[in-house]
């Protein structure tokens, strides 16, 4: 690791009430590790009995849509951002669900239960995106990238949907 101020090796020392913090001896300053945010969308529709899937370019499995938050930015606005310009889809409301770091891409991702409306048509990111799928939720947990993410806040997405019932 290397301090982003003025590129010096940094070095972990301990800070109180912190632990093992790295530390910059030329700046003379502890460094708290910066990393990336992004939302994670669980899209359902708004009788909440289907979810929204997304298949990447070249991947073979569904995944939940996503994006990273913008300098500046907050979650609430990334969220009908990154679901307009990956789906053409409006994000009608959302809810804060759960959180989780992801060690991969060194990200932490933020879940949301987000309701789009079905009827809507979806218009794909090509770039990005092949195929974008309503899926009945055992569909969707099917169909999902297994051991993933993912996989994981669909699950506790629907497990929470279904209580409300």
């Amino acid at each position: 690791m290397f301090c982003k101020d003025c590129g010096e090796k940094l070095t972990l020392r301990f800070l109180d009430n912190e632990g093992l913090v790295p530390y910059c001896t030329k700046c003379e300053s502890y460094k708290f590790p910066l990393f990336p945010v992004a939302v994670s969308m669980t899209v359902v529709n708004r009788t909440e009995n289907k979810v929204l899937l997304a298949k990447h370019n070249g991947e073979e499995d569904f995944t939940l849509f996503a994006g990273y938050i913008k300098k500046g930015e907050n979650a609430e606005k990334a969220i009908p951002r990154e679901l307009r310009e990956e789906a053409r889809l409006n994000a009608v409301k959302w809810r804060y669900f759960a959180s989780r770091y992801y060690e991969p891409k060194d990200v932490l991702m933020l879940n949301f239960i987000v309701t789009a409306d079905e009827n809507e048509p979806i218009a794909l990111k090509e770039d990005e995106l092949s195929e974008a799928r309503w899926c009945a939720p055992e569909e969707a947990r099917a169909l999902i990238r297994k051991n993933s993410l993912a996989e994981h806040f669909l699950n506790a997405a629907l497990n929470e949907l279904g209580k409300r019932k």
